[in-house]
């Protein structure tokens, strides 16, 4: 009998301000609520908290059962949040972004390489303009000898989280192998996240109660 499909899906605050890191402390409950709605299992694997408690910059999670397909699609994207900041009384700005990825996790696939079969180097991501993602060696490239498959993970400000989604992208780039250029599949997901932040919400919620508009 087969393994339930499993997928990740990653919360992550960017480079927003504490307004985005509440949101992503307030969003979390809310995927998990809806997956166990849906049947299915969520659960937290990874988190990576902010400097204030109670505040998160980005959070892995496991979302597992049947459909989970469908579920990660319909949280793929940006999601906005409207209210006035319960954080800073004095800032004018009232829709903050947080923004949802998500990354298939072929079990077999995973579990199958080898940690003597792969190089990691870390290296200091920098943005647009110059301006540094990272402000330590944070970024991961992974390589994998026997096929020559390379993968990057940058847009997180812990290396464990980015080493933990540069695996995820090679569990699934030896999946797709064969079906695309390896190239297609190492694109540079900051750039795409940034991209999601400003585009349309797949989901709006208002308030300090963060309930669905």
């Amino acid at each position: 009998m087969s393994e339930p499909a499993t997928a990740w899906l990653q919360v992550t605050s960017g480079r927003g301000p504490v307004e985005c890191q509440l949101a992503v402390a307030k969003l979390v409950p809310v995927i998990c609520n809806e997956a166990r709605s849906a049947g299915l299992t969520a659960k937290v694997i990874d988190e990576v908290a902010a400097r204030d408690a109670g505040l998160f910059l980005s959070v892995l999670m496991s979302v597992t059962g049947p459909g989970v397909e469908a579920f990660g699609e319909r949280w793929q994207g940006s999601v906005q949040w409207q209210c006035k900041s319960p954080l800073r009384p004095g800032a004018k700005r009232k829709n903050w972004f947080v923004a949802v990825d998500v990354l298939s996790v072929p079990q077999d696939k995973a579990q199958a390489i080898a940690a003597k079969d792969i190089n990691f180097e870390a290296f200091r991501a920098k943005g647009a303009g110059g301006q540094h993602v990272n402000t330590t060696d944070s970024a991961v490239r992974l390589t994998h000898v026997p096929s020559g498959l390379v993968v990057v993970a940058r847009e997180e400000r812990s290396q464990h989280m980015n080493r933990k989604l540069a695996m995820a992208r090679l569990a699934q780039l030896m999946d797709q192998q064969g079906r695309e250029a390896s190239a297609a599949a190492e694109q540079d997901r900051w750039a795409r996240h940034e991209q999601l932040v400003r585009g349309d919400p797949v989901r709006v919620f208002k308030g300090e109660k963060f309930r669905a508009k």
